[in-house]
This record gives structure tokens, sequence and C-alpha cells, in this order.
């Protein structure tokens, strides 16, 4: 094994014990959330001080598969019996979209004066992986649109169960899944050919999210065919939100003041403008009756697919509605973003910038 691999291994060990430690700190201390919030904040922390941290690629990977299951699972005839009661507040979904980046594109790219790439794909609402990718081929900053979109997750992930727990009187402690015990040793082993088989078939048909659409298709078929009854176990779970709150807290490794001053604070104030966009179109969605408050603030909140489904799992909220929102603003996200940037010239801005390197 050369140096530089031993050296990996050891900084993803550390990065572990690390998070294992913020997590049994946070556990017990009996705070809410302490394998999602112990381990990023303990990674986050050590990232701060430059202590050299790595992520764990598959792990995290994998985590994502278990909450792709958790939601397919959540899908029931029931709950696609409901999908036309579900389109009144569905319909917001574009119009919340375009009015972020109508609102966000100018904040970066006039009054922060990042190039209009980088303010393009930073201002958009989607998978923070998938806006790099389309970053990358616009010629983005993509270290300052990875800060950018990091801060928003994690900040989102910070303040929403504040608000949750203050503000709508919820409790974060709903069981996140039955005993491993209690679950059917089939239903187990066909929950964990969904997620290994809809993470690895997704990716190979270049499905958007492969880690958690995915596993979320197959386990939804499965649900609704009656051959799974269940989410997850408590336990998967449970290590699902360890690996996401590490990743969150990894993700500043190797940040500089220059870069908190500028991209992380950038995104601290975006945060506040997406928290009242989302907070006005919760608003009008409750008022008119098509959500109640929790499920409506957790469907546009503009967090991560995973990052809300667990919280729509730990405050008990209807899983099937929250994660119908989001894989729809996702969905546009991902699918629209593209089509508009090119529509404004980014292809022409990548070319450019191309040809200037050369």
């Amino acid at each position: 094994m050369s140096s530089s691999s031993r050296a990996k291994h050891l900084h993803r060990l550390l990065t572990l014990a690390l998070a294992a430690i913020g997590a049994t700190l946070f556990w017990s201390l009996d705070l809410p959330l302490p394998f999602l919030f112990g381990a990023m904040t303990a990674c986050l922390v050590a990232a701060l001080i430059r202590v050299p941290l790595s992520t764990l690629p598959v792990a995290s990977k994998l985590s994502r598969t278990v909450l792709g299951v958790a939601v397919g699972a959540s899908l029931t005839p029931e709950v696609v019996a409901r999908l036309p009661q579900m389109m009144g507040s569905i319909a917001f979904i574009p119009l919340y979209v375009a009015v972020i980046g109508v609102v966000g594109i100018p904040y970066f790219h006039r009054l922060l004066k990042y190039d209009l790439a980088t303010s393009y794909y930073s201002a958009m609402p989607g998978g923070l992986q998938d806006m790099i990718a389309f970053g990358q081929a616009a010629g983005a900053n993509l270290r300052a649109l990875s800060l950018i979109h990091a801060t928003r997750i994690l900040l989102i992930v910070t303040i929403a169960p504040l608000i949750i727990s203050t503000g709508f009187g919820a409790p974060l402690d709903q069981p996140t899944g039955a005993p491993v015990a209690e679950v059917p040793v089939i239903e187990l082993a066909l929950m964990f050919a969904a997620a290994i088989v809809g993470w690895k078939g997704g990716e190979r048909v270049g499905l958007f999210g492969a880690t958690i659409i995915g596993p979320l298709i197959l386990a939804g078929a499965l649900s609704l065919t009656g051959l799974i009854h269940a989410r997850p176990p408590a336990v998967a779970i449970q290590a699902a939100q360890f690996f996401i709150g590490m990743g969150i807290g990894v993700g500043y490794v190797g940040v500089t003041l220059h870069e908190i001053r500028r991209d992380v604070l950038a995104g601290t104030f975006y945060v506040a403008i997406l928290a009242v966009l989302a907070l006005i179109v919760t608003g009008i969605v409750v008022h008119l009756g098509f959500a109640n408050p929790l499920e409506g603030f957790l469907a546009f909140a503009p967090g991560g697919q995973a990052e809300m489904t667990v919280l729509a799992i730990v405050t008990g909220a209807d899983l099937g509605f929250v994660v119908v929102h989001h894989l729809l603003r996702v969905l546009l996200v991902i699918a629209g973003a593209p089509l508009i940037g090119a529509m404004i010239g980014l292809s022409k801005y990548a070319a450019a910038k191309r040809g200037d390197r050369e």
C-alpha cells in the first residue's frame, strides 16, 4: 500500500472516530437527532480547525439507498390514491422554483459579482452533486459552487428542526423504524435488493439521484404490490443519518478564511432568502387548505432529498406527501436547469472560458 493510500485510510478512520464521538456525545446528552447532528457537528468543527478528514463515498451512497427504500416503502396504495388531493400544493412547485431562480441568480451575479455560470447553478435548489456536474460543464467555479450548496444544506438541516420544534410544536422523537428483529427476513432481503439493484441500475441508465431514486422506485413497486409492509429497520436509518451528517461536515475540509467570508457567507444569506420564500409559499398553501403547517413546511423547505426525508421520518409527517413535492422540485431543476442555462447563453460562456484557457 502506498503512503498516500495509507494516509487516506487513516484519514477515513479518523473521520469515523470523530463522527462516532460526536454522535455518542449528542446521544448521551439526549439532544435531538444525535446520529445526524452529532456526527455533523464533530466533523464540521474538525474540518474548520483543519483536521485531515476524508469522506467514505460507498458508505455515503449506501446511506442514501436506505432512505430511498424508506421513501419507496411509504408509497402505499393509499398514498397513490391521495395524489389527486395533493395537486393543489404540487401546482405551486414550478412557480416556487421559478421565483427562486429569479431572485437567486441576480443575488449571486449582480449583487455579489460571481460569474454567470456559478451564479446560475448556485441559485438552483437542486442536489449538490447534480449542480456541480452541470456547473462544471458550464465553466462555473466548482469550489465556490460546492461551498454555497454545502452551506445551504448545513443551515437548512440545522435550522429546520428548530422551526419544526418551536414553531410547529412537533417533537423530533418519532420512531425511525421497527427493531430489526421485528422485520421479516424476506422483507429485509427484498429491501436490501431494492437498495443495491436500484442504485446500480439507476447509475447504469443515467438516472439522476440514482442512489435515492433507483431504490425508491423499486421499493415503491414492492410496497404497492404488497411484498413489503415496513420501512428499513431503525438501525439502518440511524446509520444513514450518521453518514449523511458526517458527509455534510466533511464538505468544509480545506475551507479558507477568504472562502468563509465570501462563499460561506454568500450561502448563509441565500439560505435566509430561501427561508423567507419557503415560509411565504407554505403560508399560502396552508391558508388555501392544501396542507397542514408541518407537512407544508417540510414539502417546500429547499433542502436535500436525503436530509428532508430524515426530518419527515423523525417528525412523523406524511412521508409520501413530503417526498412527492421534493421529487417534483428536483426533477424540475435537473430537467430544466440545463435547458434554461442554454437559453441564457451558458454554453457560449463555457466555450469562451475554455477558449481563454487555451
